[in-house]
């Protein structure tokens, strides 16, 4: 097995062969990963595992649509079938359970011409989604499987039916990767140790508390702080790398029966999760004044939930949840080693589909640590990233 280059670990501190920053979805798996290939690991988490955007309510797994097909999509594809045995394995072994179900997605569609256009893409997915001798549809129907889900007055030209989409819980599946993780050689996680900054040069991570954590290499996993980690290594601005976009969502609890495909139209989510919950959402705001407080905008988002599924005003609003996600400058996830400095690697960005390519993400990131040549979307690359910042306006400084 191809071993991390360890030059400039500073002598007396603590030196895992892996150092991954933020214990949230992206980099909960990159440790799996890089255990599974026999890397010494540690997690650092700056409050607690989950308690980022990985920590919300909507667990969605869908894909992109089926038409002008490339290979992020292709990639994505791959991922969202992969999930399934991967989620069995983490089960298997952990004995909990990450509420995992592929359930479809149905799409009302409200006029016509949305109705032709969904047609076509119909048979885009014909072409397009079929991959490890499975095969998935992009059907369009009069009505939907169930009655009142979603309500007849939303889908006056009809509904899709997607039969690639799913769900996850996401707080029990961040449970499950960390109980996997707790019984994996070489594996510790650190919550409550917040990362300053990185120094590729020495490979030192040093924490706000004044401390230093040695490494052999580092993947940067922290969300929306990743973009300050990175620009910690003299590249440029945070804000030219990336931004946070503050998500609302609500969570309620009701006779829901969790095998119910995903409602999704016009950006509201209504995701059926198991013991009757249900998860709706979510805003997109790139302006703010509160990062993690609720507001009309989350009562307009339920009202829009109401329409679209009237079960849910019988049900009892148990939680609101807001948090900020990151997006990288590309808009695609920033994936992979840094390329002005080989002991860096990220994964960020791209929130929107994260929960269903991480693991893949992460298989990824670990090979290339261990040498392999590995093959990216070319979008999702930190280089196409970089020069996406420089042609707007920011300059390289490298120290």
């Amino acid at each position: 097995m191809p071993t991390v280059d360890s030059r400039a670990r500073p002598a007396g501190q603590p030196t895992p062969d892996v150092l991954i920053v933020g214990a949230g979805v992206m980099g909960l798996w990159a440790a799996v990963m890089a255990a599974r290939a026999g890397h010494s690991v540690l997690v650092l988490e700056r409050d607690r595992v989950g308690a980022g955007a990985s920590g919300g309510l909507l667990g969605a797994l869908m894909p992109h649509q089926p038409d002008r097909w490339n290979a992020k999509k292709q990639f994505q594809l791959q991922a969202l079938v992969s999930l399934e045995a991967e989620i069995a394995g983490l089960e298997a072994a952990s004995g909990l359970s990450a509420g995992y179900r592929r359930t479809g997605r149905l799409i009302p569609l409200a006029a016509d011409h949305h109705r032709a256009r969904a047609l076509k893409h119909a048979q885009d997915a014909a072409a397009a989604w079929a991959i490890d001798g499975k095969r998935f549809s992009f059907a369009v129907r009069d009505t939907g499987p169930v009655q009142g889900w979603p309500a007849a007055a939303a889908m006056p030209a009809g509904v899709v039916f997607d039969s690639l989409s799913g769900h996850i819980s996401p707080r029990r599946y961040l449970h499950v990767l960390r109980a996997v993780l707790a019984g994996m050689p070489r594996v510790d996680i650190r919550e409550g140790a917040n990362v300053d900054s990185i120094d590729p040069a020495t490979r030192t991570a040093l924490l706000a508390d004044g401390g230093r954590i040695g490494f052999g290499h580092v993947v940067l996993a922290a969300g929306v702080s990743t973009f300050d980690l990175f620009s910690s290594l003299g590249l440029a601005p945070a804000r030219m790398i990336g931004t946070a976009v503050k998500g609302q969502a609500a969570l309620f609890r009701g006779d829901i029966d969790p095998g119910l495909p995903i409602v999704f139209d016009g950006g509201i989510f209504v995701v059926p999760h198991e013991d009757g919950y249900c998860a709706v959402g979510s805003t997109s705001e790139d302006s703010f004044d509160d990062p993690i407080s609720t507001d009309s905008l989350l009562n307009d988002v339920v009202a829009s939930a109401y329409r679209l599924a009237p079960v849910l005003r019988t049900a009892t609003l148990v939680e609101r949840w807001a948090g900020l996600r990151p997006k990288a400058i590309g808009r695609d996830p920033m994936i992979g080693r840094h390329p002005d400095f080989t002991a860096v690697s990220l994964m960020t960005g791209g929130f929107k589909i994260s929960f269903g390519i991480a693991h893949e993400l992460a298989r990824l990131v670990v090979g290339e640590i261990g040498g392999s040549q590995v093959e990216l979307p070319p979008s999702f690359k930190v280089e196409a990233h970089l020069n996406s910042a420089c042609g707007k306006g920011a300059e390289r400084h490298i120290h």
